[in-house]
C-alpha cells in the first residue's frame, strides 16, 4: 500500500488568551497512586438501611475507580495525574468533566480535578482543545475543525463546580485563561451566521440519537443544524467565565460574554422553543424545528436560559410515562420517537449516567426535588440490580428493561460511578452541600434509617449525618449531625423545612 502524507498550511488564528495558558509546556506533577486497599477508609462511607445492595455498588465504585488512576506517559505532553475514562485508552473531555462530579467526594484523598490539567496542556496557539486524546501519544484523535473535532463545551461548568466545593482561587486563576481561549475558538469555529452553535453526533457527546434530516451521517455530521444542547451549553459557559471573572476581581472585559449569552438565550427561547408541545428542539437548514425530544434539550434547566414560565413544560416530559418517564430513567430519547429502542441502541433509548446527573441537577434547580428523588432512586435501583447480577457497572442500561443497554461497556468508572456515589448522595438521600454559604440543604424523601458517615464539606469540614427510620413521609425526620466545625443544616420534608446549626 502506498503511503500518503501531506503537508498542511499554517491556520492558527491567533487567541489573546493563550499566552496566559500556564499548562503548556509545564513539568508534570507525579504523585503516588493511592491504592483503595489503603483509603477505602478516608471514603465518606453511606449508611441506608436494608440496602445493602447500594453499599455494595458504591464500594465497587470507588475501588474500580481508583484502579483507574494513572501518571502521564512518557513523552505524551500530560502534565498531571489523570483518571482514565475506562473506553478505549484516551481521554474524554466531557466524559472527564463528569467523572469529576463524583470523584469531588475523594478530593482529599486525591487530586482528581488535575485530570483536566492535560486537556489545557495540549491545548493549540488558536485554543482549540481536542475533544479525546491519545492517553499515551497525546495525539489529538480529530483534525481541529471536523464537526466531530470538540465539545460539548462544559469545561466551564466542572471547574466552577469544584471552585464552589472547594473555593480554591489559585485553581480558578490558572484555569480561566485556557478556558475563555476554548470559548473563543468555538465561538469562532462553530457557530452559523446568527451567532447559533453546531455539533455533531460524536461532538455533543449522544453519538447516534437521529435528530438530523436524512442524508446526513448522525456520528460525523452537523447538518447544517442549529444544536440545541450546543447553544445551551454555550450560554452555560458564558455565565460560568462570566463569574469567574467577577470573583477573580473582574480584571477581565467580559462585554464579548454578556453580549453573547444575552443572544444565546434570546436566539433559544425563540427560534428553538415549540410552545406547542412545550420543548425546545434542533433546528434544520430549513429554519424548522426537528421535533425529536431527547435529554439535549434539559440543559436548559442547568444553564438558566428558559423563563421561569416554561419550566413546568419541560418537566411535564420527564412525568409523562409516554415520554421520558420509563422503567429505566431517563431514556435519552423520547419514548414516543419512532427511532425509540427498547434495548437501549446506545444514545436511541439508553439511561446514561451523566445525562440523568444532569437533569437530576437542572430539576433541583428549579425546586423539583421530589421528582428527582423519585428518578434518582429508580435509576439507582435498576444500576444496582443490573450490578448485583453481573457484578460491573456498565456504561449504560436498557429503559425498558432491568439490564444493560445492548451496546455498553463494562467496568464503567468511568461516568457511570455518577450513580452509585453522586446520584445516591445528593438526589436518593437528598444530601447536597451548599458550601459557598456554608450549609447542607437535606431533602429528606426516604423512610428508611440513612446518612452518611465521615462526609467531606469544603475543604477541612467533616460530617456524620444520620436520618431515623420514619414511618410516613409526614413524619418529622429524626436527624443527628456532628460536625468538626460549624455548619448549617437546612431539613426539608413534606413541603417543611427546619434548620439545624452543627458543629458549635
Amino acid at each position: 500500500m502506498p503511503q500518503f502524507k501531506q503537508n498542511y498550511e499554517y491556520s492558527y488564528i491567533p487567541n489573546p488568551y493563550y499566552g496566559q495558558n500556564g499548562f503548556k509546556g509545564k513539568e508534570p506533577t507525579l504523585l503516588d497512586i493511592p491504592k483503595y486497599e489503603d483509603i477505602c477508609h478516608l471514603l465518606p462511607k453511606p449508611i441506608f438501611e436494608g440496602r445493602e445492595d447500594y453499599i455494595a455498588c458504591y464500594e465497587y465504585a470507588w475501588k474500580t475507580a481508583f484502579s483507574n488512576l494513572f501518571h502521564p506517559f512518557e513523552g505524551s505532553g500530560f502534565v498531571s495525574d489523570f483518571i482514565d475514562t475506562a473506553f478505549n485508552g484516551h481521554l474524554f473531555m466531557w466524559d472527564s468533566s463528569f467523572i469529576l462530579m463524583f470523584t469531588k467526594y475523594a478530593n482529599r484523598i486525591f487530586p482528581f480535578q488535575k485530570t483536566l490539567d492535560n486537556f489545557y496542556a495540549l491545548q493549540h496557539k488558536d485554543g482549540f482543545i481536542c475533544r479525546e486524546i491519545d492517553e499515551r501519544t497525546g495525539t489529538d484523535f480529530f483534525a481541529r475543525h471536523e464537526p466531530v473535532s470538540t465539545g460539548p463545551n462544559i469545561l466551564a461548568w466542572c471547574e466552577w463546580v469544584y471552585f464552589e466545593n472547594f473555593g480554591d482561587l489559585d485553581r480558578l486563576r490558572a484555569v480561566y485563561a485556557p478556558l475563555r481561549a476554548y470559548h473563543i475558538w468555538m465561538r469562532r469555529n462553530f457557530t452559523w451566521r446568527d451567532g447559533s452553535y453546531f455539533s455533531s453526533g460524536l461532538g455533543c457527546g449522544m453519538d447516534n440519537i437521529p435528530r438530523l434530516k436524512e442524508g446526513y451521517h448522525h456520528c460525523y455530521s452537523n447538518g447544517k443544524m442549529i444544536w440545541v444542547d450546543a447553544c445551551l451549553q454555550a450560554a452555560l459557559s458564558c455565565d460560568m467565565l462570566i463569574r469567574m471573572n467577577e470573583v477573580l476581581g473582574g480584571e477581565d472585559d467580559v462585554s464579548d460574554l454578556v453580549e453573547e449569552k444575552k443572544r444565546l438565550e434570546t436566539l433559544i427561547n425563540t427560534k428553538l422553543w415549540d410552545e406547542a408541545t412545550q420543548f425546545y428542539y434542533d433546528m434544520w437548514d430549513d429554519d424548522t424545528l426537528n421535533g425529536v425530544k431527547h435529554l439535549g434539550g434539559y440543559w436548559s434547566l442547568i444553564s438558566h436560559a428558559i423563563p421561569q414560565e416554561r419550566v413546568a413544560g419541560m418537566v411535564s416530559h420527564l412525568e409523562n410515562e409516554n415520554e421520558f418517564n420509563r422503567p429505566t430513567p431517563i431514556p435519552t430519547l423520547s419514548f414516543d420517537n419512532p427511532n425509540y429502542s427498547p434495548a437501549g441502541d446506545y444514545w436511541r433509548g439508553s439511561a446514561w449516567a451523566p445525562t440523568n446527573y444532569m437533569v437530576l441537577k437542572g430539576l433541583g434547580e428549579y425546586g423539583y426535588d421530589t421528582l428527582a428523588h423519585d428518578l434518582a432512586k429508580r435509576y439507582l435501583d435498576v444500576v444496582t440490580a443490573v450490578y448485583m447480577k453481573d457484578g460491573t457497572l456498565w456504561e449504560n442500561y436498557a429503559p425498558e428493561s432491568v439490564s444493560r443497554g445492548n451496546s455498553s461497556r463494562p467496568n464503567f468508572v468511568g461516568w457511570t460511578g455518577l450513580a452509585p456515589i453522586s446520584i445516591f448522595f445528593e438526589y436518593v438521600m437528598g444530601i447536597r452541600g451548599d458550601v459557598p454559604n456554608n450549609r447542607i440543604v437535606w431533602h429528606v424523601n426516604c423512610l428508611e434509617k440513612h446518612g452518611i458517615e465521615n462526609y467531606p464539606f469544603g475543604c477541612d469540614n467533616t460530617l456524620t449525618l444520620v436520618c431515623e427510620g420514619r414511618d410516613s413521609l409526614e413524619e418529622e425526620p429524626q436527624i443527628s449531625v456532628t460536625a468538626a466545625a460549624p455548619v448549617d443544616i437546612l431539613i426539608c420534608w413534606n413541603g417543611k423545612e427546619k434548620l439545624i446549626h452543627a458543629g458549635e
